[in-house]
């Protein structure tokens, strides 16, 4: 088979990667897939890629999304990367059930990763078994592609196909490839891979490539090296931000899961809160809460530090000056974090922007503090306020039960805040954590149904949409404690 599409156009794969840093990736193929079966393709993404959906629904494009036909001069590989894991380090981790098929030109001339999930053990397995079920790749085309909708910089689920194959977990459940693009899959763990191999020329090539990559300016800076950590620490505080700022907790929160392009990758044990409290936890491997909501702008800082003890030879000949280099790059992160957090609040609460900023940390500390005490749905607590700007104080009432919000709304509302700021700021809809189990449960069954709705409603996250209450509303008091697990 030759991956062709159905107006006759090879589809193509550079393979950039794997010649720039051939000592960072195994050449590889990907595990036989007996009956690959389409459970969900990305039209509109398919169509900004510049691939033909009706093409990858076919026989010849399931082979290329599970990897067992790539085009021909594609170089698939397993990227290599070590990573700090709960804080231990591990110094060759991997791709252990990926493949990096190659890069994509898309039409509007960016490169994209086309990269799979569940492909089969490589020589990074670990003794596991390379595989994925169909549960967790849905997952993360649910959820990835919800916070794409959302505006915050993640990878992107072009395709999930079941294989027709079994997956052993706990039991024998259905096996799937999840087909997703990114601008690169280059981490931190990466970074780190190459410095354990004592090789300072593989480093400088690393870094040279992720420049060229992602933050071309760099290349002209007095040190550029230096310069790509500083471009990473602002786009990580940055990213990490929008995340608070939504209710997002990825979970696992590994160095090996920390881009350089300031993307979100990884979907594994993540979830929205629900009831607001910073100590939320929802990965079942997370037992200390070392990755809790709260805890995740800590987090991206101390993998940082990690970035930046691989990079360190670079910045400079001499250690202690290095050293002192990139303790003044990293002290940037937390006034970055900051700064796009507050003018994220600034507009969740609809404030202009003659309003000080210490006014606006005020504001969003009482506004944080009546939602612990009340344990308020996040997501319902903020968008209530466009009505509360309007006028309407019931529905915030309602989402605040046991406190009232008079004192705070008084001062609230002597700023003026804009209702419409606020309904481009707060969603209606998220990837509430009981409906995507819904979802999963019905997809594993046979039903795609509720997936289809689903992400519908998440694709606009801040337009309501008449009959779509279900999909705005709390989870209900039966759902219990909600647990999270790695899919592995």
């Amino acid at each position: 088979m030759t991956a062709t599409d159905v107006a006759g156009r090879t589809v193509r794969l550079s393979h950039e990667y794997a010649d720039a840093l051939p000592e960072l990736a195994v050449p590889w193929r990907a595990a036989s897939a007996p009956a690959p079966r389409a459970l969900v393709i990305n039209d509109a993404l398919a169509a900004e890629l510049g691939l033909d959906a009706a093409f990858l629904r076919s026989p010849d494009g399931l082979a290329l999304l599970v990897g067992t036909a790539p085009p021909a001069d594609a170089v698939p590989v397993a990227q290599a990367y070590a990573g700090h894991q709960f804080g231990g380090y591990s110094p060759r981790l991997g791709d252990g059930r990926a493949l990096l098929l190659g890069e994509l030109l898309t039409p509007d001339g960016s490169l994209r990763d086309l990269h799979l999930k569940g492909s089969g053990p490589t020589p990074f397995a670990r003794a596991g078994d390379g595989l994925a079920a169909v549960g967790p790749m849905l997952r993360e085309y649910i959820v990835s592609e919800a916070m794409h909708a959302l505006g915050i910089p993640t990878t992107r689920s072009l395709a999930v196909v079941a294989t027709g194959a079994e997956v052993l977990r706990e039991s024998a459940l259905p096996g799937a490839v999840l087909a997703r693009t990114a601008a690169s899959h280059l981490r931190v763990g990466t970074a780190e891979f190459a410095r354990g191999t004592g090789d300072l020329g593989v480093l400088r090539r690393l870094v040279d490539y992720a420049i060229a990559r992602h933050h071309p300016a760099a290349a002209d800076a007095a040190n550029p090296p230096l310069e790509l950590y500083r471009s990473v620490v602002a786009a990580q505080a940055e990213l990490v931000a929008r995340w608070m700022l939504v209710g997002f907790v990825h979970g696992v929160m590994n160095t090996d899961n920390m881009t350089l392009s300031g993307e979100t990758i990884d979907y594994g044990p993540c979830a929205f809160i629900d009831a607001y409290d910073p100590a939320s936890v929802y990965s079942s491997i997370d037992q200390g809460g070392r990755y809790a909501y709260g805890n995740q702008p800590f987090m991206a800082e101390w993998n940082l530090a990690r970035l930046a003890e691989a990079l360190l030879p670079l910045f400079a000949d001499e250690p202690d000056d290095a050293l002192a280099r990139a303790q003044e790059v990293l002290a940037e992160f937390r006034p970055r974090f900051a700064e796009a957090r507050r003018a994220g609040m600034r507009r969740k609460l609809g404030l202009p922007e003659d309003v000080t900023d210490d006014a606006v940390e005020e504001l969003a500390g009482g506004f944080h503090d009546l939602l612990a005490v009340t344990r308020a749905d996040y997501t319902t607590a903020f968008r209530s306020l466009s009505a509360a700007a309007r006028g309407g104080d019931a529905p915030l009432r309602a989402a605040l039960a046991g406190a009232d919000p008079g004192p705070w709304l008084e001062r609230w509302r002597a700023q003026h805040p804009d209702a419409e700021t606020m309904d481009a700021a707060n969603p209606v809809y998220i990837p509430r954590n009981h409906l995507v189990e819904e979802a999963l449960a019905a997809a594993a069954a046979g039903d795609l149904e509720p997936l289809g709705w689903l992400t519908a409603v998440l694709s606009t996250p801040f337009a309501e949409r008449s009959g779509a209450e279900r999909y705005a509303s709390p989870a209900p008091a039966d759902f219990g404690a909600y647990r999270t697990f790695c899919g592995t």
